[in-house]
């Protein structure tokens, strides 16, 4: 890349551009879910998901607080990260569309702890607590003490780079 090609931004970014700029940042693809004090399952695509302690296993991931869903999440106090894989873009999709009313009709899934809905055939779970939830930005993140976890080291995950969904072939 030559350097008049890159794109500097030195003032406060404009939305979209600061947005641009993270999308080149590739970042695996999960849905959050959890259930409401009536067993209601509430989930959403999330990409904003990391490590942040291996002792005590705590994990992080993000929402934009004004989302519909900030309030089941802040309430439940519990939550489940389904790791998608490579095949599974079409249910990064749906979680992600707002305009669904029921994102979990036809979608296959098992109770986790806590009775919080996990999909199947993801390539890792995290089910965790809600350990800490901070007020940062527009958005709400929370800290997750896992509880319990598994994964298939042999599947590929979906990732997000670009504003696209996309696959690697470095685990195959």
């Amino acid at each position: 890349m030559k350097d008049e090609d890159r794109k500097t931004v030195r003032a406060v970014p404009d939305t979209r551009s600061f947005r641009r700029a993270l999308g080149c940042f590739p970042t695996g693809v999960t849905i959050v879910t959890t259930a409401d004090s009536s067993g209601i399952p509430a989930g959403l695509t999330c990409n904003s998901f990391g490590s942040v302690s291996l002792e005590p296993p705590l994990i992080t991931w993000s929402l934009r607080a004004t989302s519909r869903s900030a309030a089941v999440f802040r309430r439940a106090r519990a939550f489940a990260v389904n790791v998608l894989a490579e095949t599974q873009n079409p249910l990064a999709v749906r979680f992600a569309d707002s305009s669904i009313p029921d994102k979990f009709a036809t979608v296959p899934t098992r109770p986790g702890l806590r009775n919080i809905p996990l999909i199947e055939d993801c390539v890792a779970y995290f089910e965790c607590v809600t350990c800490t939830e901070l007020d940062v930005g527009d958005h709400v993140l929370f800290i997750g003490n896992v509880e319990r976890f598994s994964y298939r080291g042999q599947d590929s995950p979906l990732v997000f780079c670009k504003g696209n969904y996309a696959v690697t072939a470095a685990w195959r």
